[in-house]
């Protein structure tokens, strides 16, 4: 496929090489020019790319951008053609990472808000793993224990776009219903960040609730002020995890926090599983 990420950043860099070594020709795109992609984010294949002219031709046009700035593209995006799947990976952290957004606070879909922003409609996809989870713990299809991404978006055939190339990044693609069933993978639901398998995570994503995630989402500096200096991807999920099991006394999934979580288990299912009702 022909693919752009716009945002050259950890994720945007890392989606960039991963889709690029998967044999996709890829684009990277930032607003700040060229220059701004990095070295190693092209030694894989991908070319840096004016953003005007990286949304042109395309097959698929990743958002790796900050939540709530998509609106500066909107009018780039008017003259992309609606069969262009257009994937959006953005969180929203309130006070953390951007400035509180009303409609957002009072309940609005995150993804729902970028779509609106950006003048046309979205998929949702691996804004719920790391940005480390995604760059080293990728592995080929079939490997036991492969973790799983959440995948949403009201469009069947870009929901299937989206979930081949969660695949293609070393990651088990999980359909997770409509765009506005997307609020279960935002921060900081027992799905987002906590590294679960296929079999595990919809479990994680039927017990999502919003007003509890959101005071899980906005004590983040407190809990990630307490694990000390230089904390692993592990630690990281761990203290994830452990904020669900001490709401809901056990941890995403009814998977145990002993040893390193997301591990594998006796049983891979099918890949593409559909979520619950």
């Amino acid at each position: 496929m022909k693919i752009t990420v716009i945002g050259a950043g950890v994720i945007g860099g890392n989606l960039a090489s991963k889709l690029s070594t998967a044999g996709h020709d890829v684009q990277v795109a930032d607003a700040r020019g060229p220059e701004a992609v990095r070295a190693e984010v092209l030694e894989s294949g991908a070319r840096a790319a004016d953003l005007a002219d990286a949304v042109q031709g395309r097959d698929v046009i990743v958002l790796a951008i900050p939540f709530g700035v998509a609106g500066q593209l909107a009018d780039l995006f008017a003259s992309v053609p609606d069969e262009t799947v257009v994937i959006d990976t953005s969180n929203y952290y309130p006070g953390m990472l951007s400035e509180p957004i009303e409609a957002v606070d009072n309940g609005q879909v995150e993804s729902v808000y970028t779509a609106e922003l950006l003048g046309r409609p979205v998929a949702k996809a691996w804004n719920a793993a790391l940005a480390e989870t995604q760059r080293t713990k990728s592995v080929p299809a079939g490997t036991p224990g492969r973790l799983a991404i959440p995948v949403a978006g009201d469009a069947e055939e870009a929901r299937k776009v989206a979930m081949s190339l969660v695949n293609d990044t070393g990651f088990d693609p999980y359909d997770a219903g409509t765009l506005a069933d997307s609020w279960r993978q935002q921060p900081n639901s027992p799905a987002y960040c906590t590294e679960l398998t296929l079999d595990e995570l919809p479990a994680a994503l039927a017990a999502a609730d919003r007003v509890k995630d959101a005071r899980v989402r906005d004590s983040l500096p407190e809990r990630f002020a307490a694990l000390g200096a230089n904390p692993t991807v592990d630690d990281v999920v761990e203290m994830n995890r452990a904020a669900h099991e001490s709401a809901r006394g056990r941890a995403p999934g009814g998977v145990s926090r002993r040893g390193v979580p997301g591990l594998p288990g006796a049983h891979r299912p099918r890949q593409g599983q559909r979520r619950p009702a």
